[in-house]
């Protein structure tokens, strides 16, 4: 009698611990199509917290799912890939309905994602695409080719050889220039050098643009997790190795406004401050409230803004989507390639912010105020 009650007892502490597997929403598959939002949990998986654009895609991910009703279960990898992968492990284990990623590491998360599809989890690729995987339902982004076309055509136009419409500018050059790339193992900075190359290849062939230090491949001048302290190094190097000779830097392509401001705080140490040795022209990427200051200084060039609140939007719009077990909308079903699959994709437009765009692209528009870019911190 006592064996069968122990072997009962047991029993019911299998399915205790099964049940708190669970977690608290529908998860490992359940029908979630006519659960209420307070019963559903969506995990959001974010890199890290040292970029203010993630702190702030996570923060709009989260309150516009909260406003719903959802549960939201955010976190930072703080650019730790064993980091990220054992957060997920454990939304996955708590039973998240669905998951929102934003990966360190593009190649870095097959084993969670294998587990997410086998307990039924949608998982949503947020803009950078995962990669090797069969198991990505979709990929929330902007339209990436097209902000390193952006970055480009803002390289040519700050040196005179282009206007902002387009046409021609009234400088002829030559120019040096140099080069910078994302991280290797972020599918969007590919994306995003393709896209600039391809717009600055005729005036390469022309000799009207010219790399000094002669380094144009992407795995020469990517900078490993975006880290602004590695570009500011490699510029540093740049500077020491190519030009000694008493050559100057015109222009340099910087894909992330981090980037920029390593690259700035390089040449303003070699006496790039004005006259003769004036600041080039610097490009970006994000917006970042610092460099919007930069700009509005005079300091960095431009910047492409990609309103991350319009990205927030779209991956609540998928979520849904999967929660009510339908497909969500894609506008792109052939780029995207993650090396398995073609994922299915929603791409947004991007913005060139100038110094004359700041106050109508992101003051007017409620993405920073005029203390913000003045003080050149957010809040």
């Amino acid at each position: 009698m006592r064996r069968r009650f122990l072997a009962a007892l047991g029993g019911v502490a299998i399915a205790v611990s099964l049940a708190a597997c669970s977690g608290e929403g529908a998860g490992g598959g359940g029908d979630t199509s006519t659960a209420k939002p307070g019963d559903l949990t969506i995990g959001v998986s974010m890199p890290t917290q040292t970029s203010e654009r993630w702190i702030a895609d996570g923060n709009s991910v989260k309150e516009k799912l909260q406003a719903k009703g959802y549960k939201v279960d955010l976190q930072y990898a703080g650019d730790e890939i064993p980091t990220q992968s054992q957060q997920i492990d454990q939304m996955i284990t708590q039973g998240a309905d669905v998951l929102v990623i934003a990966p360190i590491d593009g190649t870095a998360l097959s084993g969670q994602l294998q587990a997410a599809a086998a307990a039924k989890i949608p998982v949503i690729s947020y803009d950078r695409l995962i990669r090797n995987s069969p198991n990505v339902d979709f990929y929330v982004s902007f339209d990436n080719y097209k902000v390193g076309v952006a970055q480009a055509n803002a390289l040519l136009v700050g040196l005179g050889l282009q206007n902002k419409d387009g046409s021609k500018g009234s400088a002829t050059g030559p120019f040096n220039i140099e080069l910078f790339a994302g991280s290797l193992d972020d599918n969007n900075a590919h994306f995003f050098f393709n896209g600039a190359m391809d717009t600055l290849k005729p005036y390469f062939d022309a000799g009207t643009l010219k790399v000094t230090s002669g380094q144009t491949k992407i795995e020469q001048v990517a900078i490993l997790r975006w880290q602004q302290e590695t570009a500011q190094k490699r510029m540093e190097d740049l500077l020491t190795s190519s030009y000694n000779d008493g050559g100057k830097v015109d222009g340099v392509l910087s894909p992330f406004d981090g980037l920029s401001r390593g690259i700035i705080t390089a040449l303003q140490n070699a006496g790039y401050r004005g006259g003769a040795r004036k600041m080039p022209v610097i490009t970006g990427q994000d917006a970042e409230v610092a460099s919007v200051k930069l700009i509005n200084d005079g300091i960095q060039s431009s910047t492409v803004f990609k309103d991350t609140r319009l990205l927030a939007d779209q991956a609540v719009v998928a979520a849904e989507a999967f929660l009510k077990k339908e497909e969500p909308k894609a506008n792109d079903t052939k780029a995207y390639d993650n090396g398995v699959k073609v994922v299915p994709a929603f791409l947004l437009p991007v913005q060139t912010v100038y110094k004359d765009d700041i106050k109508s692209a992101l003051i007017d528009s409620g993405y920073l105020t005029a203390q913000e870019v003045a003080a050149g911190r957010a809040g």
